[in-house]
C-alpha cells in the first residue's frame, strides 16, 4: 500500500524533469532554445594548445590574441598584471614574443563539459633567441562559441622547485 504513494510521486518528479526547460515551463526562459552542447574530443581540445603555439610562432601579438575570447583573463608567467583586455593581452605578446617562444606539452589532464573544456598540465618553452628553457604549470579554459573554441581563462606559472 505504501508503494503506491511513492509511485504517484516518482510520476509527479519525473513529470517536473520532463518540463524542465521547455519553453513555457517553470524554471525556463520564454522562448529561449534549447541549449546544445558541441561534440568534441580530448584530441581536439589538445590541438588548440597547438594553435596557439603555432600563432606563437607567427610573431605578431594580434594573431596570438585572437585565440583568446573577448572577455577573458591571461594571467601571464612573466608579467604580474592580469590582462583583461585584447590591449592589454597585445602588449604582453608583443614582449613575450620578442624572445622567439616555443612551446611544448610535458604532462596534461583534459576536462571536457557542454560548450567548454580545461586542459591543464606541464609544459617547457625553448626561447629561439636567448636559448633560456623555461618549465611551467599551466591551464587554460576553453568555451566554444558558437563557430570556435575560444581561451576564457590562461594560467601559466613557473615551477617553483628548479
Amino acid at each position: 500500500m505504501k508503494l503506491i504513494p511513492i509511485a504517484v510521486v516518482a510520476s509527479v518528479l519525473a513529470g517536473c524533469a520532463m518540463n524542465q526547460g521547455a519553453p513555457g515551463t517553470p524554471g525556463s526562459a520564454q522562448g529561449a532554445p534549447a541549449a546544445s552542447c558541441k561534440a568534441t574530443s580530448e584530441q581536439e581540445i589538445a590541438a588548440l594548445f597547438d594553435r596557439w603555439n603555432q600563432s606563437l610562432q607567427t610573431g605578431d601579438p594580434r594573431k596570438v590574441a585572437a585565440n583568446y575570447a573577448d572577455r577573458s583573463i591571461l594571467l601571464a608567467t612573466v608579467s604580474n598584471k592580469p590582462r583583461l583586455t585584447v590591449a592589454e593581452r597585445e602588449d604582453y605578446f608583443q614582449h613575450f614574443l620578442q624572445d622567439r617562444p616555443s612551446g611544448k606539452i610535458d604532462f596534461r589532464r583534459i576536462e571536457i563539459g557542454c560548450n567548454s573544456a580545461v586542459d591543464a598540465g606541464l609544459y617547457t618553452f625553448t626561447f629561439a633567441r636567448t636559448g633560456a628553457v623555461v618549465k611551467a604549470r599551466y591551464t587554460y579554459t576553453y568555451r566554444w562559441d558558437g563557430s570556435q573554441w575560444l581561451i576564457t581563462s590562461h594560467h601559466s606559472s613557473a615551477m617553483p622547485e628548479k
